[in-house]
Order: structure tokens, then sequence, then C-alpha cells
């Protein structure tokens, strides 16, 4: 995605009086801004979509727009450490061990804005990055709290992570159930969050469909997602079961 400043007007009605727009380091495509469009209007929005689709992007962005604006007091980032690999022990202390789950916010944080004055909210905790496991017991008031990878949160996660929104706040869910982590793909709770939109008032669900990595990530995707809509399980060996024939 092209590094441009622009000028979003998404939320220009938004905004209190006298408020500038703010000056992103990243123009969002137009798929984007309608999606930063049905954050406005919603408490609580689902966004779902492949890997390279923006997600986050467009999350991250509309948090800082609400927060720079002064909408919201303060933004809150999490996202589960689930892993299928084994990363072993981690040295340092919790800042240090959670950096490798979180460093794809950072990179969306300093790719949309000035990395001095992101580090300095993040330094005076106006913007707080927190691991999933410390977001109980807390309510949000407010405050624009973000869920990144929300296809590894449990069913019971997400009902409390959804019930901490407190008055004056939004949340964003962001996650693609195909890049699950979880040891059984049942106990995500993404997708039942996504389809109860449906049926809950203020709760919006969206699907980003447009790739913004080597367009060949597309193609790779799908190839394994229509395999394993078909019934294929890739083996360690790299070879394929098909309903329990090779």
């Amino acid at each position: 995605m092209a590094s441009k400043h622009h000028t979003d007007e998404v939320f220009t009605q938004k905004r209190r009086a006298n408020r500038k727009p703010i000056k992103f380091q990243v123009q969002l495509n137009e798929e984007q801004k309608e999606a930063k469009s049905i954050i406005v209007e919603n408490p609580i929005t689902v966004i779902r979509g492949l890997a390279g689709s923006g997600k986050t992007l467009v999350a991250t962005q509309a948090a800082l727009d609400y927060f720079f604006t002064k909408q919201v007091d303060k933004i809150v980032i999490t996202r589960p450490t689930v892993s299928k690999e084994d990363i072993g022990f981690l040295p340092g202390d919790l800042k240090e061990k959670m950096d490798p789950w979180l460093a794809p916010i950072y990179h969306n944080l300093y790719m949309l804005y000035n990395k001095e004055k992101v580090d300095k909210h993040l330094e005076n905790e106006d913007i707080e990055i927190v691991p999933f496991a410390f977001m109980r017991g807390r309510t949000f008031t407010n405050s624009f709290i973000i869920v990144d990878e929300a296809q590894n949160v449990t069913h019971e996660q997400m009902e409390m992570i959804t019930s901490r929104i407190g008055l004056r706040s939004k949340m964003m869910i962001c996650g693609d159930a195909h890049q699950t982590d979880l040891k059984k793909k049942s106990d995500s709770g993404f997708k039942f969050l996504y389809s109860a939109a449906r049926r809950i008032k203020n709760l919006e669900a969206i699907t980003l469909k447009t790739n913004h990595r080597n367009e060949i990530v597309e193609d790779l995707l799908n190839y394994y997602n229509e395999a394993v809509d078909r019934g294929v399980s890739i083996t360690t060996s790299g070879s394929y079961i098909y309903n329990g024939t090779k």
C-alpha cells in the first residue's frame, strides 16, 4: 500500500466543531473507507477479511482519528497470545515477552502516524497495548478498543471482551476464520459473533475483500482455503489426507 498523506473526510460530521481532519501517512481505499464509516455508526463492529486485506489498518486508523480529534480519551489494543509454533521460554519483562505478538500493532501505528508522537502516547498509556489475559475485570469508558487476531479468541473470551465496553466507547473485532490457531477451531468465537450481527442491534459485521500484498497471496490463500473447505488435511510430512485416504 502506498504511503501517501491524505485528508480523511469520513469522520467530518462526527468531529467536534473546529477540529481539523487528521492527516495520515497511508491512504485507505474505497472499501476501507466504507468500513471506517460503518465503525462510526456502531458501538461494536466485526471486520472479517483474509490476510493482507487491511483489517487492523482500518481499525487502527479509526482509533487514531477518534483519539486525536478528542472523541475518546484512550485507545486500547489487544490480541490473544496463541501460536502454533513452540517458541520456548521468552526472557525479559512482560513488554519484552509480548513484543513478538504485538509487533504488527506497532507497525500499523507507526505506518499511519508520526512515530515520536505515537511513542509519547504509548509512554503515557493514552494508547495502551494490553495482553488479552489482562482484559478481564476492566470496563472501558470513553475509549476505542481494538481486538486483533480475534479468530483465536474463544467463545468465553469473546463474551468477556465484548461485555467490557462502557459508555461513549467503540470496539473493533478483527479476524480471519481461516487463520485460527486454536487446537479446536470450533472453540473460536469469531464466526459466532460475526453471524450474531444479523440479530443484535448496533452490532455490525463487514468483510474486506481486497488484497494489499503481492497478487500471488490471494491465489495462494484461496487455494489453501478451498482445500480445507473440501475436507483436505495437510500432514506434517507435506502429504495430504482427504476423507481419511492419502
